[in-house]
């Protein structure tokens, strides 16, 4: 088993690759074996996604498909909200979080992420202002 938290800088809402992370977390600790890496964001306004790395029209259009489903709390359509102390930005990007997930799995294969041609793993920041958050990688072999 190895464990490792790597910090990720956000400039604001959007999909931040971390697959050069895991790989190379992967590849210095699984020994050539198979195994399963569990990748676990410590925030609850934003979350990790596998998602198309090929094509950035992807992440345009899923930042846009997630800003129309869950809008800030100033849009009129979210007058219901009662959590609304931090900011317009908070309590939607808690429901965002709540919608994908805070952590994933990956099967590790031959010593590396059995991850698919056109797969990435991402940070999904779901807040307006820059953050700085923490992702836990646990590899067991």
């Amino acid at each position: 088993m190895a464990q490792l938290r790597i910090d990720v800088t956000t400039r604001g809402p959007g999909l931040y690759e971390v697959t050069r992370e895991a790989t190379a977390f992967v590849r210095a600790n699984a020994g050539g074996g198979e195994g399963l890496l569990t990748c676990f964001v410590r925030h609850t306004s934003a979350s990790l996604v596998i998602q198309e790395n090929a094509d950035p029209d992807v992440q345009r259009d899923l930042q846009a498909f997630f800003k129309r489903l869950v809008p800030d709390g100033d849009d009129p359509s979210m007058s219901w909200l009662l959590h609304t102390t931090e900011g317009p930005d908070d309590m939607p990007a808690h429901i965002k979080s709540a919608l994908t997930a805070v952590s994933v799995s990956i099967p590790v294969t031959s010593g590396q992420l059995a991850l698919g041609t056109w797969q990435g793993l991402y940070l999904f920041e779901h807040r307006h202002a820059p953050h700085t958050r923490q992702i836990i990688l646990h590899l067991s072999a």
